[in-house]
Formats: structure tokens, sequence, C-alpha cells
């Protein structure tokens, strides 16, 4: 088979169409025409590596050939992970002051003892473990039980964030007191604690899969943020359709602060709480 070499590596109008058409169909994340380029750029190390002579044998491969370590490569390729911890501060502080006292007085009224809560999209980690922190930081819940989902279509980023390990850019804007408390400085990579690192389950879930998406249920708090920008509607209403199944009546969600389900659904009554807006499940 001939090795692709950068001259060889464009890919027509036909291939991009089938290539877009064939992500959307597996993750929902909708390629807009004139990002071309960015599948070009994206794929093209794997097409090298793979020696196909180009974009075509790799769309075919992907239809006929490909194993799930192939498509979660092709998954690896086109995600985006910019993430770091306590990132749009101002959700978390309306998560730990005002959400979950309300969630542990309903859940203990219930008879439960017990909080829920899953990261969607997850990426590297930051998210899940800055929501266990927090919750390791509210002594009233003690004698809670917390539980941590964290879940993201892409198996590498998982397998950073089981790691836990971190450098200067995610750490950032962690409060002094919790970089003390959970992290250990190891020449300049910043090692997560233990404690922390327990609370926390990864999944790998596709969220416009409904058999992955239902492994979870009772859930009362999801953080789904800056993923849904990356879906067409009939995309983004699937993923909140299957998000809102697997809360409890009620339950809370959290998508970005540039983000809106306004014109997505109306199964979540949306809740300004300290200018932040809280969708919750009617």
């Amino acid at each position: 088979m001939i090795t692709a070499t950068a001259s060889t590596l464009t890919m027509n109008e036909d291939i991009f169409k089938q290539l877009r058409d064939f992500i959307y169909e597996k993750t929902g994340i909708y390629v807009p025409d004139n990002k071309k380029y960015f599948l070009e750029n994206r794929l093209s190390r794997i097409v090298k590596e793979k020696n196909f002579r180009g974009y075509e044998d790799y769309l075919h491969f992907l239809k006929y050939s490909a194993q799930r370590n192939d498509i979660a490569r092709l998954f690896d390729a086109i995600t985006t992970n910019e993430t770091f911890f306590f990132r749009e501060p101002q959700q978390f502080e309306v998560f730990s002051n005002n959400l979950v006292p309300q969630i542990i007085k309903e859940n203990v009224q219930m008879g439960r003892k017990d909080i829920k809560i899953w990261s969607a999209a997850c990426s590297t980690g930051e998210e899940p473990y800055t929501i266990g922190m927090i919750l390791l930081e509210k002594t009233e819940l003690v004698s809670i039980r917390k539980e941590i989902y964290a879940s993201d279509i892409s198996e590498s980023v998982l397998m950073s964030a089981r790691k836990a390990m971190y450098g200067n850019y995610s750490v950032r804007n962690i409060p002094p007191q919790y970089m003390a408390k959970y992290f250990k400085d190891s020449g300049g990579i910043y090692v997560l604690s233990d404690i922390v690192k327990s609370m926390v389950k990864f999944m790998n879930i596709n969220l416009i899969e409904e058999k992955e998406v239902k492994q979870l249920k009772g859930i009362d708090v999801v953080f789904c943020r800056n993923v849904l920008i990356y879906f067409d509607d009939k995309a983004k209403k699937k993923a909140v359709s299957l998000i809102y199944d697997v809360l409890r009546p009620k339950g809370y969600l959290f998508v970005g602060t540039s983000e809106s389900l306004h014109n997505i659904t109306r199964a979540f009554r949306p809740t300004v709480i300290n200018k932040v807006v809280v969708y919750q499940k009617v």
C-alpha cells in the first residue's frame, strides 16, 4: 500500500461529507462545511500512521474494518479537551451553597443518605475532582454517601483523568487552601490526593447512546458544560432527553455559562440563583 504523504492528504468534498456524517452518526458532533481543514488536520496523523492512501481509505476502514479502539481514536482526534479546575466558579458556588443543602434535605426526607453527581464530558478530570473537593469541604456531609460519576467519549482523556496529575495551567484557579490540602507538588506536576481520586468513578459514555447513558440513574446534579456546543439541535435534544431520564425528580442540570437550552427543551425549568442559570427537571 502506498504511504500517504503531505501532498496526498487532501480531502475532497464528497469524502468530507461522508466522514462528517459518520462522525455525526456516532457522536452527535456536527462538523460544519467550513471546517474541512479541521478534519484534515486532526485525522492526517492517523492516515499516515496506518499507511492509508488517503481519507477515502480511512473512511472505508472505519465503516467496515475498524475495532472499538479505532473508533475511540477517531473520537480522541476530533474532540477538544480544554478544561481546568474551578472553571466557571460561580456555578460551583451555587452548587455548593444552594443546591447541595437543598438536595440533602430532600433526600433525607425520602430516606436517602446520599448525593449523586454526574460530570458528563469530564475530559481529563478537573471538573469531577473539583466537585469532589467541594463536597469534602462540607462538614455537614460527613455521614452522607458521596457518589461522583465522570464520563467522556475519549478513552485517552479518561486514562489521563485516572492518573490525576496536572500542570500549572490546570491548577491555576484552585484556591490556596485546596492546593495545600489536596495536592502534592512533584517538580511542577501537581498530584491529586487519593482521598479525592477515590470519590470519582470514570466511565466511557457517549451522550447520544441511550444504553450507555442509562447505566446511570437517580442522579441529583448533572454538569454537562461546554459540550453541547459541538452538537446540532437534533443531537442536543437527544442528549438532553437522555440526561433528563437519569436525573431524579427535580434534579438539576448545569450547562456552560455561554450555553442555553432555550430552543432545545421545555422539560427543564431555568432558575436564576445569584445570577447563575440552573436547569431543574420539571
